[in-house]
């Protein structure tokens, strides 16, 4: 015995049903004249399947001139200008970031806390790390001298005292030297 051809329908169809669901357009009356689904409507034009026929009175749209093609260039040029003008003035104002990588607590009087610091190379800052406690409470800091280094960012490791269990450690802020 062999499966029955999964193209062909098993069983027969409703004498009464159509072969075909409407479509949308025919569902609520919005089928364009000379669609294909314009046909089934009453009073459709039936003429035919072209789907690109442009005798419905339906245009393409215009393609943009070569002037507004320029300008729409111009246009975009300018605002990546401006984009990278504001990155370059904020790395200006504050050239000093940094990013807190991890922390560790090693014991309820010590944590490690880990962070990367990026900067101008040749420049130096201080960092104030601090220790925090469950209740966001500071329980710890110490200030980090970053030297001048040729690399633009370095990652550094802090061992922390604390004055009871720390459940985090991060930068608070840098302020460059």
């Amino acid at each position: 015995m062999t499966d029955p051809d999964p193209v062909v329908p098993s069983g027969t169809a409703h004498p009464q049903a159509p072969a075909q669901a409407p479509s949308l357009a025919e569902r609520y009356g919005r089928a364009r004249p000379g669609s294909r689904h314009a046909a089934a409507l009453p009073g459709g034009s039936g003429r035919g399947d072209d789907p690109w026929d442009e005798t419905d009175g339906v245009r393409p749209r215009p393609k943009l001139s070569v002037g507004a093609r320029i300008a729409v260039a111009v246009a975009l040029a300018a605002g990546v200008a401006i984009a990278a003008w504001f990155t370059i003035v904020d790395t200006q104002r504050e050239p000093v970031t940094f990013t807190n990588v991890g922390f560790s607590v090693v014991s309820a009087e010590q944590v490690d806390v880990t962070f990367d610091v990026s900067m101008p190379p040749g420049t130096e800052t201080v960092c104030t790390v601090t220790a925090l406690s469950k209740n966001f409470a500071e329980v710890g800091a110490v200030d980090v001298e970053v030297a001048a280094d040729a690399a633009r960012t370095t990652r550094h490791t802090v061992t922390i005292a604390t004055t009871e269990l720390a459940t985090t450690g991060v930068v608070d802020h840098c302020d460059q030297g």
